[in-house]
């Protein structure tokens, strides 16, 4: 279990150095391969190169009936009437209340290390010289945290989530789905 203290850290350092040349697709699911590199924690000269997959499931629509199974729990009794007044007046704006909701999967037991008797700078220049050769568009090179790697690949997943977001909105709007 890591702490507060570890995630923040892990969420601080870890840098997408190469993202996939496509996002998550809206019809469908999506799978990236990532390779993340990380330092040896007790160790120097030592890189450990994880190689594995995460698949992005199809973006789900949440639309704004799902709001009256919102619970509000500790507020007063009146705080359910007001809520739903706030959805109806947003709704009587024009405002858009359906949002879009992503899941992962990530396939822990295909992942596949190897440990690199070498510099992070020479590591990293290496895998990133050899993706340009071979032009894999759906894999990512991450850098991060050893102990926190899973923080690492996390962090790489919600920022295909951002970057995907307006795309995939878009994409239902054009077929009137939201």
């Amino acid at each position: 279990m890591h702490s507060p203290d570890d995630i923040h850290y892990a969420l601080e350092t870890t840098k997408v150095l190469r993202e996939p040349d496509r996002r998550i697709d809206t019809f469908g699911e999506t799978r990236f391969e990532f390779q993340l590199l990380s330092e040896l924690m007790d160790r120097t000269g030592e890189v450990r190169i994880r190689t594995g997959e995460v698949e992005a499931m199809r973006p789900r629509i949440l639309r704004p009936s799902a709001y009256s199974e919102v619970e509000l729990d500790g507020f007063d009794s009146s705080a359910r009437a007001r809520f739903d007044q706030l959805v109806e007046k947003l709704k009587g704006e024009g405002k858009d209340l359906a949002f879009l909701q992503y899941g992962f999967k990530f396939r822990r037991g295909q992942v596949h290390e190897e440990i690199i008797h070498d510099t992070m700078d020479a590591v990293r220049e290496r895998v990133l010289e050899d993706i340009r050769r071979t032009g894999n568009p759906a894999r990512a090179i991450i850098e991060g945290v050893d102990d926190a790697w899973e923080i690492s690949i996390l962090k790489f997943t919600f920022e295909m989530i951002l970057r995907s977001h307006e795309i995939n909105a878009f994409d239902f709007k054009r077929r009137g789905l939201i």
